[in-house]
């Protein structure tokens, strides 16, 4: 069963789909309704769900907007609108299916279907998965983290880690053995992930191993890394990376 809640600042909609859920579908346990999506937020920062319903039109925060609040998006994302221009906006948010209302019963079991295959053998379940071993990881010392890369799970030891550097969105991991790991994380989620006492951002793009520099060129404002990798310091950081080191 996927636990579910549905937000519309329409009551009428959400009773629409409501009634929908409940006569056409024994596969969505409905835990709760919103029509203000604040409390919908509260709601998810207490409680365990599988898949939204969302309504982007809403008075006091949109669909998208309120997506944007959430930072970690562990449930699958039904758009529902009146207004076929948000399809492509819905997709690049990470929505699995988005339903134009009224809504239509056939394209309503097909999202259904795919918030199924989404929650129960696709990414959330790594995703939850990732976040277990998150826990697990820190209670060995963080001498290994866990990455989600390609569709599978990394189990890396950080003593193979010797840089990372950011490309947006999106993060290389450099490791001792020349090889690189792209993951889908911002740098700043890497850096949560790494413990403080050992890797430091040493420039907006890059995050170092510590232990791993061999020498620091002060004129040129750079460090040498193991494998001569050169890395970069900013001049904000200059300060503390001396005094880390």
């Amino acid at each position: 069963m996927l636990k579910t809640i549905l937000i519309d600042d329409e009551s009428k909609a959400l009773e629409a789909l409501v009634w929908e859920l409940e006569n056409f579908s024994d596969e969505v346990q409905i835990l709760k309704t919103f029509t203000d999506p604040k409390a919908a937020l509260k709601y998810i920062s207490n409680n365990d769900i599988d898949c939204i319903f969302l309504d982007i039109e809403m008075p006091t925060m949109d669909g998208f907007q309120f997506l944007n609040t959430i930072k970690v998006k562990d449930f699958a994302v039904i758009i529902t609108t009146a207004y076929d221009e948000y399809a492509i906006k819905a997709i690049k948010q990470q929505a699995i299916d988005y339903l134009l209302k009224p809504i239509d019963i056939d394209d309503l079991t097909i999202a259904i279907k795919k918030a199924k295959d989404f929650v129960f053998k696709g990414d959330l379940l790594s995703n939850k998965l990732e976040s277990i071993l998150k826990t697990y990881n820190n209670t060995i010392k963080d001498k290994k983290i866990t990455i989600n890369s390609d569709g599978k799970l990394i189990f890396l030891d950080i003593e193979t880690i010797l840089f990372v550097e950011s490309d947006g969105n999106y993060s290389t991991l450099y490791l001792t053995d020349a090889k690189s790991i792209l993951v889908t994380k911002k740098l700043k989620e890497v850096n949560a992930l790494l413990p403080k006492s050992q890797f430091f951002r040493i420039h907006n793009s890059y995050i170092v191993n510590l232990e791993k520099i061999k020498e620091y060129v002060k004129a040129d404002g750079y460090v040498v890394l193991e494998g001569n990798h050169k890395i970069p310091i900013s001049r904000q950081k200059k300060t503390d990376f001396l005094n880390r080191m």
